[in-house]
């Protein structure tokens, strides 16, 4: 465990959680006997419309026993993927969330419909392992999944598998209510209540969870959906992956001839706008907070449905995010502050970080977070995964961790299972102001992440010309105290897209776009150097690549240091001004 506020945080965390589960269990032994107990789903009446796009190929996948999910693959060699331990985690979730029947749908073959109807026989016989398909993420996302997908399921099925399916609909909707009678983070109350009402729209027998699911939705809309659009966790994916359930969920209220609630329609109103700022011309998202690859396909699909399909928003002071945008330049930078604690299990430790691309062509990046693997996460979501200044190796954010002596370490272990690994601790005091002025657009912002252990107050500058063709930059470190090292080392690094070729020597150096555009780095008041780095949102997978990290020791006065730094166009693509 670190310093004593972390520790202080640590157990506050842990008697909260405790108090919880106390709470829950009292409620469960209190509880009058479950309604759902006497009820019984008595038939089908609509299955909604996925919006998520499917690869009939992965059918032909599936036949031959592989299956690829979430960067991690497992052959089957002709069994059931059920039977097998899962390659990772997050492997586990999509395999359990049952969102890949959607690909089996696109194949449209008879032996597409047998192996589907086979697969989900397997997990309603109860093969597989039981505690990670209760998740409740996993549980709305195979509530929703067998929903859509049941005209795949249900074509040529017999009565006897029709039966076992309601039911199947029916556990899995009970336990859904469960978890949000017991208490589950916000994020899972929000999947659960949108599954929820899926099956309250698609289902005969049960209107009474229409009911209750259209109240807890309404609810946690407002409460989770911030009035710039934002997710109260920051994570673009989770926005992006809410909003591609929300659309249908309203088409399905329309359907039924059911009013949907005014809370969805202003959530998806405002979302949509806001995925308008954190998207790249090469049709993906910023990597911020949990944003991995992007699914371009989906993306478009979603913004189909913006009206305001002229300019995207450009300032979300709510969401802590800043576009900036002139010529075929676009910057998008993170001005905010940590999320809640119960809502950033994927936030990054990113503050005052950018991206950065010319035309469809990514410049500056974050490294994105990997589809799998703990380990590769932890490091993704690091200030060093981050194009912004790293103090001392250290991040700006303290992670939910193991503790020091063996009962801490337990402890935190135990939190971790139950939250996921949390911001602790992370920058509070975040401030941003844009202006604009006939050069140029001006970004400035500031955040006290390192002020705990290093005593120190990062600032930076944006200067976005009129015609987009220089990008000119300053990073600040004031100091507020005298706490931690006196002459702490600084990282101030600018992750490269792959396909960025840069070389040159000293504080220039020459950046080479695979379109023919080329840019010229430069730097002042800091060493300059080109050092290995890994893009992890890359489409097929983690993939190498450099950063450009500026290296300086900062002084021991009061006055702080500043290092300036430049992107300027020295050659403009073919065909292009």
């Amino acid at each position: 465990m670190a310093g004593g506020s972390d520790r202080w945080r640590f157990y506050r965390l842990l008697g909260r959680e405790v108090a919880g589960v106390v709470r829950a269990a009292a409620a469960r032994l209190t509880a009058p006997p479950d309604i759902l107990a006497r009820v019984r789903v008595a038939g089908l009446v609509i299955a909604p419309h996925d919006l998520r796009t499917a690869d009939a190929t992965f059918a032909d996948d599936i036949y031959a026993g592989l299956f690829f999910f979430a960067g991690r693959s497992l052959a089957a060699s002709g069994g059931s993927p059920f039977d097998y331990a899962p390659p990772s985690p997050e492997w586990a979730e999509v395999l359990y969330g049952f969102g890949w029947l959607r690909h089996l749908r696109a194949a449209d073959t008879a032996l597409a419909r047998a192996n589907a109807r086979a697969f989900v026989a397997d997990f309603m016989t109860g093969r597989g392992d039981p505690a990670l398909a209760r998740r409740t993420p996993v549980a709305a996302r195979r509530l929703i999944s067998f929903l859509c997908q049941s005209p795949l399921v249900l074509e040529g099925a017999d009565h006897g598998f029709y039966q076992a399916f309601l039911k199947a609909i029916a556990r899995n909707a009970q336990q859904l209510e469960r978890d949000l009678r017991r208490g589950v983070p916000p994020g899972w109350r929000l999947n659960a209540a949108v599954a929820l009402c899926y099956a309250g729209l698609c289902c005969e027998g049960i209107q009474p969870i229409l009911r209750r699911a259209t109240r807890v939705l309404s609810r946690e809309l407002d409460r989770q959906i911030m009035a710039d659009g934002g997710h109260r966790s920051r994570d673009p994916h989770f926005a992006m992956e809410l909003l591609l359930d929300l659309l249908p969920l309203r088409q399905s209220y329309l359907s039924r001839n059911v009013e949907p609630p005014a809370a969805l329609i202003r959530a998806i109103d405002r979302m949509l706008p806001l995925l308008r700022l954190l998207r790249h011309a090469d049709a993906s998202l910023s990597h911020f907070n949990g944003m991995g690859a992007t699914a371009a396909d989906q993306l478009a699909t979603l913004l189909v449905y913006d009206g305001a399909l002229a300019r995207p928003l450009m300032h979300a002071p709510n969401s802590g995010y800043e576009r900036l945008e002139a010529g075929r330049v676009v910057v998008v930078a993170d001005v905010g502050a940590s999320p809640p604690l119960a809502d950033s299990r994927n936030a990054g430790a990113g503050c005052l970080s950018f991206e950065m691309s010319s035309g469809p062509q990514r410049l500056v990046v974050n490294c994105g977070l990997p589809a799998s693997g703990a380990d590769l996460r932890r490091v993704a979501r690091s200030t060093a995964a981050h194009s912004t200044a790293c103090v001392g190796d250290a991040s700006s954010c303290r992670f939910l961790g193991p503790g020091g002596w063996w009962g801490e370490r337990a402890a935190a272990a135990w939190l971790t299972r139950r939250l996921g690994p949390v911001v602790l601790r992370g920058p509070r005091d975040v401030r941003s102001e844009r202006t604009e002025t006939d050069d140029g657009l001006v970004l400035a912002a500031r955040h006290d992440g390192y002020a705990p252990d290093f005593g120190l107050v990062h600032e930076r500058r944006w200067v976005l010309s009129a015609d987009g063709a220089r990008l000119d930059g300053t990073d600040a470190f004031r100091r507020t105290s005298r706490t931690g090292p006196r002459e702490p080392e600084v990282a101030v690094r600018f992750h490269l897209h792959p396909a960025i070729a840069v070389r040159g020597v000293g504080t220039e150096l020459e950046l080479a776009s695979p379109l023919g555009e080329v840019w010229h780095f430069a730097a002042e008041g800091a060493a300059v150097a080109i050092e290995e780095s890994v893009y992890f949102a890359g489409l097929s997978g983690a993939r190498r690549t450099d950063q450009i990290v500026l290296h300086l020791r900062l002084g021991i006065d009061g006055e702080g240091t500043e290092v300036r730094w430049s992107f300027r166009r020295r050659a403009a693509a073919p065909g292009r001004g």
